[in-house]
């Protein structure tokens, strides 16, 4: 359902007020930034300027400042004559997003391990542990991305790991919960220890070719789903 944005939001004034050094467009592209990748603004919502300035307490002009980085970043499109509304995200798009994840993130891993301590090594087997004893299908994703972060830490490239992060914010707007229900959790469980033995042995390589293969099942998951659910229809 498409919805119009109007009136004031208090988490965003108050988002503004305790961070006062930042630009006052910055304020505005990261409180709405936030608001599309919890899925608050679902796609088709129109962002109405005067509301967003209401929301964050602003003037119309860093509104405006805000919108155009976003749709750089490819979360809004503004339209001359209707404003700017939150793009689609498609099942397509999700599948190549993650085929980006497999680049920057097979990098990162690669640049990471060879700076990886027994303390760093450590710290990820308890993650894992705790990711085993989640039941809850919900708390996954969180325990995903937090294994998944932390294996790249080490790499010390901070503009790709910037990178990697806004890469995996846009495919959480399909909902990581349902990538990670269309995935199950045993499997890629399996394949986070896997990639976490070739990082104890230093072995960068065979890491890389884990986590690839490990994004790609993923992708095979997301596949399989839509098609039971009739998204996609398969070639005759």
């Amino acid at each position: 359902m498409h919805r119009l944005m109007t009136g004031p939001h208090a988490r965003g004034r108050s988002a503004a007020s305790s961070e006062p050094k930042l630009p006052a467009h910055e304020l505005v592209r990261e409180g709405l930034r936030e608001a599309i990748m919890s899925g608050e603004f679902e796609s088709g919502t129109l962002l109405r300027q005067d509301a967003l300035a209401e929301r964050f307490g602003t003037s119309r002009i860093p509104v405006r400042e805000a919108l155009q980085k976003l749709e750089a970043e490819g979360l809004v499109r503004i339209h001359p004559n209707r404003g700017a509304v939150v793009t689609h995200l498609s099942l397509e798009d999700v599948l190549e997003l993650m085929d980006i994840r497999i680049a920057l993130e097979c990098r990162a891993l690669t640049l990471a391990i060879p700076n990886m301590t027994e303390e760093d090594t450590a710290a990820l087997e308890e993650d894992l542990r705790l990711y085993d004893q989640e039941e809850d299908p919900r708390n996954w994703p969180r325990l995903n991305w937090k294994f998944h972060q932390a294996i790249y830490a080490a790499c010390d490239r901070p503009k790709l790991i910037s990178m990697i992060e806004s890469n995996v914010e846009q495919i959480g707007r399909f909902t990581s919960e349902q990538v990670s229900l269309a995935a199950g959790k045993r499997r890629p469980q399996e394949e986070h220890w896997n990639i976490l033995e070739a990082c104890k042995q230093g072995n960068a390589e065979k890491a890389a070719r884990l986590l690839q293969q490990h994004i790609q099942h993923t992708q095979k998951s997301l596949l399989a789903a839509a098609r039971r659910e009739g998204l996609i229809r398969p070639r005759r």
